[in-house]
């Protein structure tokens, strides 16, 4: 399979266990995670065990409830995994991530209850495209899964949202934004072309030919460079914070 050809840049090729390894959409999981540890990481005291439970909280909401519930809109990842499993994956792992906030709520504050509702909620409304995809937009999705899993992660150890975690959340939910812009044109080039054509002439005389890999090459780049500079920097804040 052409690299070109396949729906995301980090997707396997078809079939068997290489589907479930794709649905992860390892990357923006990884991505996306960190901005809990961001969030942790700004707080004036930090509780590695209670952020252990909120990155897993999350994992389970978005790396597996989210993209499997998505997975079932359309199958944007061409995946042969049947529809009961992902129903299954995608109900189990809410359960699971509503259990963990319910048990983290209980440890810390009942305060935690609306981080609850409002994650749960999002994941239903944004990945099944209720009331005719409402909540289906890019900046619910910042709000969703950039700014509001930073604003957990700083609560669930801070127990308070003060200013330094809304400027956290503010760059999360930036930062997001950035990634749906990229990833906007990179899944319309993947999934919905069936024909380009044209050519850029430059004013040395040089022309290039138009194609999707083409248009790719730069958007994706970016993509992967972000990927990986999102969880270091998280990495590296965690660690300035454990160790000092």
């Amino acid at each position: 399979m052409r690299d070109e050809s396949r729906p995301a840049y980090y997707a396997l090729s078809a079939g068997g266990w290489r589907d479930y390894v794709t649905l992860l959409h390892t990357p923006y999981t990884l991505w996306h995670l960190s901005y809990v540890v961001l969030g942790a990481a700004a707080a004036p005291v930090l509780h590695l065990d209670r952020l252990a439970w909120t990155v897993l909280a999350f994992f389970l909401a978005v790396g597996l409830a989210a993209h499997a519930l998505d997975e079932l809109q359309g199958r944007p990842l061409k995946t042969g995994i049947p529809s009961g499993m992902l129903r299954g994956i995608g109900g189990l792992a809410l359960a699971g991530a509503v259990g963990v906030g319910v048990y983290a709520s209980i440890r810390i504050s009942l305060w935690g209850v609306p981080f609850i509702a409002f994650g749960a909620f999002m994941v239903l409304a944004y990945n099944l495209e209720l009331w005719g995809g409402l909540f289906h937009t890019d900046l619910w999705f910042a709000l969703a899964w950039g700014a509001f899993p930073a604003l957990a992660g700083y609560w669930a150890n801070a127990e308070a949202i003060r200013p330094a975690a809304l400027i956290v959340a503010a760059a999360c939910l930036a930062l997001t934004l950035a990634q749906r812009t990229l990833s906007a044109q990179c899944r319309s080039l993947r999934r919905k072309v069936t024909h380009l054509s044209g050519s850029v002439e430059y004013q040395n005389g040089r022309r290039e030919e138009l194609t999707v890999a083409a248009l790719l090459q730069v958007p994706e780049r970016a993509l992967r460079y972000l990927s990986y500079t999102v969880p270091l920097l998280a990495l590296g804040w965690l660690v300035a914070r454990w160790a000092y």
